[in-house]
């Protein structure tokens, strides 16, 4: 009975985006700290799995709306929290403003970098609807990452907002260094989970809960996380 209950198990749908270093496609294999993370989290498991890379935007609203589908890494937050069964975190980021430092651009609160000219952010990220909130007038909503460095490479904008741990990998593809941009003002922590859809077992939830907490507990989390960001600090099991 214990081997016909484990056949029937659906495959899930692991959706993930285009976000180096945390997932990302090289030479038509996905790769990445979280990519990493989730394909422990299978074979500990022991579900049927597939990881498919799509923009955010399909993908968030595929992991809403379909049984046996999650999608990582993703913001926790208060507006989302019911929208979805989480588990993690697998990394906490801090977000801050950033400009060319040939700018020479300073500002000591949010309101000086709301006057501070055009600010690229990507639609779709959680920041955008942060700022939005906040009351940010002066945001560029864009299609990606790099299309934001991009932008302020070649001046069309004085300001992006990304998260520390993605922003060396964000420069790189946006054709800029880390040593090119001045840091302002963080404003925002974010915790990043698989969030897993509504219409999806909770058993299997927390069998995937259960299996992350033995990796932390085992050291492997960890390993993993500092092979992809060896300067930052991995996050708990219990935050």
């Amino acid at each position: 009975m214990c081997c016909l209950s484990g056949s029937l198990r659906a495959e899930l749908q692991l959706l993930t985006e285009e976000a180096p270093p945390t997932s990302f496609s090289q030479n038509g294999e996905l790769h990445g700290l979280a990519v990493e993370v989730v394909r422990e989290l299978i074979r500990r498991t022991g579900d049927e799995a597939r990881i498919q890379l799509l923009p955010w935007t399909r993908a968030y609203h595929l992991a809403q709306q379909q049984a046996d589908t999650a999608i990582f890494s993703t913001v926790r937050t208060p507006e989302r929290e019911a929208k979805f069964q989480w588990v993690g975190p697998l990394l906490i980021g801090t977000t801050s403003f950033y400009s060319l430092k040939s700018r020479n651009l300073q500002f000591d609160n949010l309101q000086q970098a709301a006057d501070s000219g055009p600010l690229a952010v990507p639609k779709q990220w959680y920041t955008y609807e942060t700022l939005a909130a906040r009351g940010f007038t002066n945001l560029y909503g864009v299609t990606s990452s790099k299309s934001m460095v991009t932008m302020l490479k070649h001046g069309r904008v004085q300001l992006i907002a990304t998260e520390d741990l993605t922003l060396d990998a964000e420069l790189a593809r946006g054709g800029l260094r880390a040593d090119q941009v001045q840091a302002h003002l963080p404003f925002m922590r974010s915790a990043y989970y698989i969030a897993f859809s509504p219409q999806t077992d909770a058993a299997v939830v927390q069998r995937w809960r259960r299996a992350l907490d033995g990796m932390h507990q085992d050291g492997s989390f960890t390993e993993i996380f500092r092979r992809w960001m060896p300067h930052a600090q991995p996050p708990t099991a219990t935050e």
